[in-house]
Formats: structure tokens, C-alpha cells, sequence
């Protein structure tokens, strides 16, 4: 069970497992009730019961007696397969999860959870899906998204490449916001697709009222079944449940903590608008269309890249540090239109020399890097180091992953983070797309 500290010595200690019947005594008053789970994260203060009345109560452990009355199972829930004919006139939509699931189901009778991610579960939750297209759910991977790394973008890609090679119309990515925007990037680069791949996730929970999760999830299989052949990103658009935007997945970022619109496509416009399930692509907007080309993945990565904010007072220490533990490669976020403390280039010229690139971003975000303006900046050019452009820093660094994965030889890496491939780089100034 996941009671953990003293609340699991407590429960130990009297021979008492979830799904028992227990009563609990404090201070006079008597609760009696099934023994319900708890989340791994919750404190260990609390034990949650299941009362007859159907509510759920949370009872302090301290100064506590507890009963046992009867010996029951854990709950969970058994549900029979539900029976949806596939609709061969509906596209076929695989949905794909990497961490907790879009939808859950709840036993209110036993407080259950059923965490398993299959089409059966999204339909239960969400059966407008049926309404839309064909839906297939697996679930890859069960972490939370600050725990994502490069061995899962690739596990991620080899199965989104399964899905279309095994006839999905289109796929949706399930995925936690917190770190979407690396994995949109990461996924652009190593995967070739003739259908739309669409990540989504929810700024707020499917307990709260205002829960962005079903509208999200609806939003993204729209898009999913649309003619946008990339890598892409579905979130809200506004504050209210007006419509989303499909963002590029090189050009999108998570812009504020906890707003349902809080992603935004930067130093460009979003692909398109969805509304109503509809979706309108935005005019002089160029994208890639469904059915051109075949799918093709390239998932060589190269890990060992440091990503690097330069701020008042930073050492060059740290740039040796990472040379010294055999670093391939360097992305530094720099000020204002790239540029970082002077008496770093020693260090700079350090990694250029021994062959480990270097590329310069900005932390301006909108805009893009200049090292030709300032002396500082002609001397980093000097120095070797190679310009991002207006790639976001996270664009850049998973970039650079990806470059170092594919050749070793410091040109051709240099070729590759200047070249435009996934448009990722913007030929228009920047300024036009500012707060847009």
C-alpha cells in the first residue's frame, strides 16, 4: 500500500491492510469505514476511510484506537469491456500517455481508482471521442514530466512511429506540461511523419471544475484527424474554453505556472486555430501536409550536452567542469543578443578547441541572437562559438542532442544547428511576432 511512514508503522503494527473494515476511536468519537489508499506523496499522519455514507474522511493517527472488523480485499475495479464497433468511415486516433493518465476511472462505491490507460478508459471518461474518430490508448511510460529525459524521447518516437506504421490516421501524446516543450522539440527532429503527431497535457487536474483536460484532449484529436503532418502542441488559447492553438513543435514554450493558456508559439505565429472541433489553418502559414513522405525516425541522441544560463558573476569554472566529465557539446543561454562575460571565452575557446561545440541562444526569448553587434560578441564569433538564431534555448539544446547524435564531426554539427529543419528558425524579424 502507499501509506508511508508512520502512518504505515502504525497500520503494520495492528495487522491492518487496505480494504479492511477498521474502526477508528479518538477522542470519543467513532469512525468506521473501509481502508482506502493513499497517494505515495500524501503525509503520514492520516489513515482515509470509506463510511458507509459514501463520503471519504481523513483521521488522525495521533492518540488514535483502531478495530479491526473485518477482513476484506483491496479495492479495484473490474469493468467489462465496453463494445464500439470501429466506424470505418472515422479516421483511426492512437492516443499515447507518458505519464498518469488523461482519464481515470472512479469507483465512488469503493473509491477505487482505475489507473489503467486503454481506449475503453477514454471512452468511459470521455465518450465524445467515439463521436469524432476511432480511439486506440496505450500508455509508454508513468512519470512525471520533470523526470523526462532523452531515453524516453526516444522510446516516445519509436512509438509514435509504431502507431503510424501501423495505421493510425494521426496520434495524440498525453504529456506533462512542465516540460512538453522539450519533448515537442525532440520529437521534431527525430521523426519523419506523413500524419499530424499532437502532444497534449492539462495545466489543471480532472477533479477540479476547471480541469482543462477533456477540452484539451477533444481539441488535440481534432487535430490529430487535420491535414498539419507535424510535430505539434494542443493547449488552450485562452483563459476560458474558447479555442486552442496548434503550436510548432520547435516554437513553443510554457510561458506561466499555472494558466490554461500558458503555452505560446515564440518568434512566430501559431499554426492553427481549433474550435468547436474545427480546424482553421492560419493563413501564410507554411506546415507540412498530410501524406507527404513516409514515416522515418532518426533517435540517435547524444546526452552528455550541458545547458548553461550565464548571470552576473558566473565562473568559467563551470564550463570546465563540464569539459572535464567529457561533455560533447554546450549550449549557452546568453544575454541580450548572445553574449556572456568576456572572461568566459578562455573556456569557450577551451570546448571549440578540442572539438565540443558551442551554441549561443538568448534568454530574451523573442528576438534573435546577434554576435556581430558588440566586441564581446565578434570575440565569442571568433571564438567559434555558433549562433542560434531565433531558436527558443530549449529548441536549441535539444537540437544540439540531436545534431551530436547523428555526426561527431564538429562542421557538419554546425551545418545542422544552422540549417533550418523543422522550422525552428524564423526568416522574418522577430519583432513582428512579439507578445503576439
Amino acid at each position: 500500500m502507499s501509506y508511508n511512514g508512520v502512518a504505515k508503522q502504525f497500520l503494520e503494527s495492528q495487522g491492518i491492510s487496505v480494504g479492511d473494515t477498521i474502526r477508528v476511536t479518538k477522542e470519543e468519537i467513532s469512525y468506521e469505514g473501509m481502508l482506502l489508499d493513499r497517494a505515495e506523496d500524501a503525509d503520514d499522519k492520516h489513515l482515509v476511510l470509506k463510511l458507509p455514507s459514501g463520503y471519504n474522511v481523513g483521521v488522525g493517527i495521533d492518540g488514535a484506537e483502531v478495530e479491526l472488523i473485518q477482513r476484506g480485499e483491496k479495492p479495484k475495479i473490474e469493468l467489462p469491456p465496453l463494445e464500439v464497433e470501429p466506424d470505418n468511415k472515422k479516421q483511426d486516433i492512437s492516443i499515447i500517455s507518458t505519464g498518469g493518465t488523461v482519464a481515470s476511472v472512479i469507483d465512488y462505491k469503493t473509491g477505487a481508482v482505475h489507473p489503467a490507460f486503454t481506449a475503453d478508459d477514454l471512452l468511459r471518461a470521455t465518450p465524445e471521442l467515439a463521436d469524432h474518430a476511432n480511439i486506440r490508448g496505450e500508455a509508454i511510460l508513468n512519470i512525471l514530466s520533470e523526470n523526462m529525459k532523452p531515453d524516453y524521447w526516444i522510446k516516445s518516437a519509436r512509438s509514435v512511429a509504431d502507431e503510424i506504421t501501423g495505421g493510425a490516421d494521426g496520434v495524440v501524446i498525453a504529456h506533462g506540461t512542465d516540460t512538453m516543450h522539450y519533448t515537442a522539440a525532440a520529437l521534431s527532429f527525430m521523426l519523419d511523419t506523413q500524419v499530424p503527431v499532437v502532444i497534449t497535457g492539462a495545466q489543471r487536474s480532472s477533479d477540479r471544475p476547471s480541469s482543462d483536460a477533456f477540452w484539451n484532449l477533444m481539441a488535440s484529436v481534432a487535430a490529430a484527424k487535420s491535414d498539419v503532418a507535424e510535430v505539434t502542441v494542443c493547449m488552450h488559447a485562452t483563459e476560458d474554453d474558447s479555442y486552442a492553438y496548434l503550436h510548432r513543435g520547435t516554437k513553443v514554450r510554457k510561458m506561466h505556472t499555472s494558466r490554461r493558456d500558458t503555452f505560446r508559439s515564440i518568434n512566430t505565429q501559431p499554426i492553427a486555430k481549433i474550435q468547436e472541433n474545427r480546424v482553421k489553418i492560419q493563413p501564410n502559414v507554411d506546415y507540412k501536409k498530410r501524406g507527404e513522405g513516409e514515416v522515418e525516425l532518426r533517435d540517435e541522441l547524444e546526452e552528455n550536452v550541458a545547458f548553461i544560463k550565464s548571470y552576473p558573476g558566473i565562473s568559467g569554472d563551470i564550463i570546465d567542469y563540464h569539459l572535464d566529465k567529457g561533455y560533447r557539446g554546450i549550449v549557452l543561454e546568453g544575454t541580450g543578443l548572445g553574449h556572456c562575460p568576456d572572461y568566459l571565452i578562455p573556456s569557450v575557446e577551451r570546448a571549440t578547441d578540442s572539438g565540443v561545440p558551442v551554441v549561443m541562444s538568448s534568454q530574451c526569448l523573442y528576438g534573435r541572437v546577434n554576435m556581430n553587434v558588440y566586441s564581446t560578441g565578434r570575440r565569442l564569433v571568433s571564438a567559434g562559438v555558433i549562433s542560434a538564431g531565433d531558436m527558443l534555448p530549449e529548441t536549441a539544446y535539444v537540437k544540439l542532442i540531436w545534431a551530436l547524435g547523428q555526426t561527431d564531426k564538429l562542421e557538419e554539427v554546425k551545418s545542422i544547428m544552422q540549417t533550418n529543419l523543422r522550422g525552428e528558425m524564423e526568416v522574418l524579424s522577430s519583432r513582428d511576432y512579439f507578445l503576439l
